[in-house]
């Protein structure tokens, strides 16, 4: 909102795992209008109960929702990228697994080819080189740091 002037009529791209961050975003974009493009790899999909009060949000706010397992077409015209951790607390067991599931889903200036030529890129932190490229994560359009200032002002 800080960046953009405002929220409604956003694309925002989820990129990465079907996660308690990506269901927040979920929950609440279309009521701030903003249309919201997940990719997650098979098997790593948001909660199912979820995903139907999305659907219904989506259809009640009249935003655009867009489930799949391509990033690229999650990315397609989107304002703002984002991800998180691929490897939540108490899924360290599961890293080998989730590395390899997680393949193709690095957010890279590839990745960003065919956003939205104001796109912005954001990742709640801490960040691993796996989810984002340091050439997207260091980039002018890259707003973790000013995320995570915000965050502060909650606590």
């Amino acid at each position: 909102q800080e960046y953009y002037g405002g929220l409604k009529g956003l694309t925002i791209a989820w990129i990465g795992d079907g996660n308690n961050v990506l269901q927040s975003f979920m929950t609440s974009a279309a009521k701030l209008g903003m249309h919201l493009r997940i990719a997650t790899p098979r098997g790593f999909e948001p909660d199912l109960r979820i995903t139907k009060i999305t659907e219904q949000n989506s259809k009640e706010y009249g935003t655009k929702l867009l489930l799949t397992t391509d990033p690229l077409e999650a990315a397609d015209s989107a304002n703002v990228l984002v991800t998180d951790t691929w490897i939540s607390m108490g899924q360290e067991e599961e890293k080998k697994e989730r590395l390899k599931a997680f393949q193709g889903y690095q957010i890279t200036m590839q990745t960003t080819k065919s956003a939205a030529s104001n796109w912005t890129f954001l990742h709640c932190l801490p960040r691993k080189p796996e989810e984002v490229d340091d050439e997207v994560f260091y980039s002018p359009q890259s707003l973790v740091f000013q995320e995570a200032e915000n965050r502060k002002w909650t606590v």
